[in-house]
């Protein structure tokens, strides 16, 4: 391995602990900021991280506070889409100024929104595509997947290759834009429906009248991506089909942020098609349906 890169996680939830630990795994000095109740656990016993190919307890450093991003070479920024302006100003005066940010968010436009609080610095938009939750504090379950693609910037061939050579398939790419549209299409197809039911993916989709849904929510995604100038290739209604069969059991992001009585995403995914559509004078009935009975349900109290 080339030179150690130093490495902090901004909002180390499922998504932050499996990349930071798959570096911490290869040789990278990562340190993980998270919640407190997480910190703790991890700082007496490592992260355990629970996968299909093993099951260790890997030592790395965590902490609360956002100033732990000093020293970094790379910071994997992965909050919720909500609250990326605020930890974006958050670690603005303790990062390094050659340090790349690399957001492994949902949406399609945080890196944007994060590159106005952060002007003087790299930021690059990235796809994620993994399915992981945690299981308890310090304990995380890798479900399936684990690729990224990454904006070129000047920093992202280093950060490919630290990935990489850490066992995470990493492609740098010039269609990130288009790339980041297509996980959108497929978090409004089934991220919502997985969350309302709180079923896993799988068996969300065998509802009677769901396959329906899912192909209007899509077909409405495809015209507000064609109408921004997006252009997806392929049969997106066959790729939305394939992904479901490759993590049936997993469950949305958005479905353990309703089980776990937390704010979810869905203004920035359905609802995010919603707002574009109205802006472009397209209708997009099935997904405001989504997103409104999502909020619906996140005001109920969560089961004791």
């Amino acid at each position: 391995m080339t030179q150690p890169l130093q490495v902090a996680v901004m909002g180390a939830g499922a998504v932050g602990c499996y990349f930071g630990g798959m570096l911490a795994r290869a040789g990278h000095h990562v340190t993980l900021i998270a919640r407190p109740q997480h910190v703790e656990a991890i700082e007496r016993d490592g992260l355990r991280m629970q996968t299909k190919t093993f099951d260790e307890q890997v030592r790395l450093r965590a902490r609360t506070d956002a100033a732990a991003v000093a020293g970094a070479d790379l910071v994997l920024f992965c909050v919720k889409s909500a609250d990326t302006e605020a930890a974006g100003a958050q670690i603005k005066p303790h990062l390094p100024p050659d340090a790349l940010v690399l957001c492994l968010q949902n949406g399609v436009d945080n890196a944007d929104r994060l590159r106005k609080v952060l002007p003087e610095h790299a930021v690059s938009a990235a796809v994620v595509y993994v399915a992981t939750e945690m299981a308890g504090p310090g304990h995380l379950k890798h479900h399936g997947r684990g690729e990224l693609v990454i904006e070129p910037l000047t920093a992202s061939r280093r950060a490919a290759d630290a990935l990489i050579g850490a066992g995470v398939p990493t492609e740098v790419s010039e269609n990130v834009r288009s790339a980041l549209w297509l996980k959108l299409v497929m978090n409004c197809a089934y991220n919502a429906i997985s969350a309302i039911a709180q079923l896993p993916y799988g068996e969300a989709v065998k509802g009677p009248g769901i396959k329906d849904v899912v192909r209007d929510v899509i077909d409405e995604c495809l015209a507000v991506a064609k109408a921004e100038g997006v252009e997806l290739p392929g049969d997106v209604h066959a790729a939305g089909a394939k992904l479901i069969a490759t993590i049936p059991a997993q469950y949305s992001s958005t479905a353990q942020d309703i089980g776990r009585g937390k704010p979810t995403e869905i203004d920035f995914l359905n609802g995010h098609i919603v707002k574009r559509g109205e802006a472009l004078g397209i209708a997009t009935p099935a997904n405001r349906v989504l997103w409104a009975l999502v909020k619906l349900v996140e005001k109920k109290p969560v089961a004791a």
